[in-house]
């Protein structure tokens, strides 16, 4: 019989937080793949964990996952742990999750700590709808690709940035999103821990000053649907209403039809562009 893959998480920074499922899965398995293993040795320590570690990381990810699977189809069981959080979550584990389905191995997840959602339940902006999108691409091109997307995001965004690039961040998010409402996350579960409630604008006159020091998860408020609403409103109002019609008819539209359309982007009563339009 072929092992398994189990996908276990681990503390974001308080070692109370490493559940026993966890422990025990990683008493029981043959090998850790660990991202860092001069990091993940410390936390096997505390745990009085023995079980034998192999790297697995960015820069060997694809070769190591098929030696992993190999290892797997012998009937050997292993176990994905990162630095910190949940496995392929802004990680190269996906890949080896990817490979194991494609190889017909079976996959587990033992739940646990993650900083995007621990940042996203502190943050205290609206939880119910909310998009990940981890570290920007270094990718200029793919970047702004990126950025422009986000501006007409309705949902929560969530990021995660390194100290030394928190404000180059900060300055792109101002210029493609304007001011929003924000939440910076640092040292999260630690005796430290900040949240910060603030906005884009406030933050990049904050760390203008100060230097950032830890890793952060910025929570950023998303477009709201009325802002959205009054921006629609505003690119119609900018057309004349014959513009607007000729729109909507190019397009296919009958004239009872497009005058109906129109009425409702410009926020108006149909009778009043029915009346505009017989005056012409």
């Amino acid at each position: 019989m072929p092992g398994m893959l189990y996908l276990c998480a681990t503390p974001i920074g308080n070692l109370g937080d490493m559940t026993p499922r966890v422990v025990e899965t990683l008493r029981s398995v043959d090998v850790i793949a660990a991202e860092d293993t001069r990091n993940s040795i410390k936390l096997l320590n505390h745990f009085e964990i023995k079980t034998s570690m192999t790297s697995y990381h960015e820069y060997n990810k694809v070769e190591k996952a098929d030696f992993l699977i190999g290892q797997m189809q012998q009937g050997k069981d292993v176990a994905l742990i990162t630095d910190a959080g949940t496995p392929a979550i802004s990680d190269p584990g996906e890949v080896l999750v990817k490979k194991c389905h494609e190889a017909g191995i079976a996959v587990t997840s033992l739940p646990g700590p993650a900083a995007c959602i621990t940042a996203l339940t502190l943050s205290g902006l609206p939880a119910r709808r909310f998009c990940f999108e981890g570290f920007l691409p270094s990718d200029k091109k793919e970047k702004a690709q990126i950025l422009k997307e986000l501006q007409e995001e309705s949902r929560t965004i969530i990021l995660y940035e390194a100290p030394h690039h928190l404000v180059r961040t900060l300055g792109e998010l101002y210029e493609a999103l304007g001011d929003r409402r924000l939440v910076l996350c640092r040292e999260l579960t630690k005796k430290f821990e900040t949240v910060l409630p603030t906005t884009v604008k406030e933050a990049l006159t904050l760390y203008a000053s100060q230097e950032p020091r830890g890793e952060y998860v910025l929570v950023v408020e998303g477009k709201s649907l009325q802002r959205k609403k009054e921006e629609e409103q505003a690119a119609w109002q900018s057309m004349t209403i014959e513009e607007h019609m000729a729109y909507y008819e190019e397009g296919g539209m009958d004239e009872k039809s497009a005058m109906k359309q129109v009425a409702k982007d410009r926020g108006v009563p149909k009778r009043e562009i029915y009346q505009y339009l017989l005056s012409k």
